[in-house]
């Protein structure tokens, strides 16, 4: 019998109503960091996923990378998130919030004083964009600034961050947090030789350049319970200015054994193909779940007979999607009685304002217009 990804399910620590994720995804919508009522009404909207992954949020002032992100730094911020979560727990969905530091993959602007970002090295990201401001003070992509390396104690105290905006989470009311560790950034950042020249700890063999991944997941399940923590990888990348590496696969395949262990509530991969990037390799899925038994989300142009398939081969347990969801509020109604989808206008992804936010129409309401 083939599975359902449109009915309610418990999958390890998750009781969702469907297998579907909404995946995370900058939009840029705080120009003061705050969660607001119309983050509150974005998440609403999109609130039929069974499990809902905000936008990568700052874990500290020197996190961002991004103009207009949100935090989870302050009391001000936990008060704003209050707000999201209460409005997506009344349409009766999860969510957990996506816990990012953008390490190297910064510019001055984005930061405290213009101060440079950090990195596990000063190996710069010369062909990577944050989004700040150039040096006539306009705002639009710049190139990621030569960041600083941080020493053994500032990687600890990196730790202990995200541990706090964990803690944060959960008073929100988030019913668990992401660890983002995909995409190029600073736990990415770490595991790559190519970018972590480091001679300490955390430098040099598979399980040094995995440390500090591991010793903030630890920090993270110490904080809120391993029901409430969550990662997301992805293998095979080249986001943020990552080379490939001879140990990628060693490098997973121990990260998922280790990982296994702590009975996380999911582990998030990612195609980055969507992204312009690497696809993941022919059978590296298949090979993932013999490393890892535990509640798998895929994401990465995901569509329904995909997901299907994958989830009825137990290769992966949800199906995450992310830019559709934005141009399409009701996608999972749409998927599951096979309507037509809006397409997305990139050139409303980021920036200020509601336009391209939370105007979008449900297909019904279309029909109706």
């Amino acid at each position: 019998m083939k599975t359902n990804i449109f009915e309610p399910v418990k999958i390890g620590s998750l009781q969702l109503k469907n297998r579907i994720s909404m995946a995370p995804m900058t939009r840029a919508r705080n120009a003061d960091g705050i969660p607001n009522d119309d983050n509150a009404l974005y998440y609403a909207q999109r609130a039929g996923a069974g499990l809902i992954i905000t936008e990568g949020t700052a874990i500290s002032e020197t996190a961002k990378g991004v103009l207009y992100i949100p935090g989870l730094y302050t009391k001000k911020q936990v008060e704003g998130w209050k707000k999201v979560t209460k409005a997506v727990h009344k349409k009766e969905s999860t969510i957990f919030t996506q816990l990012w530091h953008v390490g190297r993959v910064s510019h001055t602007s984005n930061q405290p004083n213009g101060i440079a970002p950090v990195g596990p090295s000063d190996i710069q990201a010369t062909t990577s964009f944050a989004w700040g401001y150039d040096e006539n003070g306009k705002e639009g992509p710049v190139i990621s600034s030569k960041p600083r390396a941080l020493s053994n104690t500032e990687v600890k105290q990196i730790t202990k961050d995200f541990a706090t905006a964990a803690k944060n989470a959960i008073d929100a009311g988030f019913d668990g947090v992401e660890l983002h560790g995909a995409n190029g950034y600073l736990i990415e950042q770490f595991l790559n030789p190519f970018v972590n020249n480091r001679k300490d700890e955390y430098g040099g063999s598979i399980e040094n350049r995995s440390r500090f991944l591991l010793e903030t997941i630890d920090a993270l399940i110490e904080t809120v319970g391993h029901e409430k923590t969550a990662i997301r990888l992805t293998p095979y990348g080249g986001l943020g200015d990552l080379p490939h590496y001879d140990e990628i696969e060693a490098t997973y395949q121990y990260l998922a054994k280790e990982l296994n262990k702590r009975n996380l509530a999911y582990l998030h991969l990612m195609d980055q193909q969507s992204k312009g990037s690497h696809a993941l390799p022919h059978g590296f899925l298949e090979r993932f779940r013999t490393w890892y038994d535990g509640v798998i989300i895929l994401a990465g142009s995901m569509d329904r007979e995909k997901s299907e398939q994958l989830i009825h081969a137990g290769t992966i347990d949800i199906a995450g999607f992310g830019e559709p969801f934005i141009s399409n509020p009701d996608l999972v109604e749409r998927l599951e009685n096979n309507w037509e989808l809006t397409p997305p206008n990139r050139n409303l992804h980021y920036g200020l304002g509601n336009h391209g936010y939370t105007d979008w129409k449900t297909y019904k309401e279309l029909e109706i217009a």
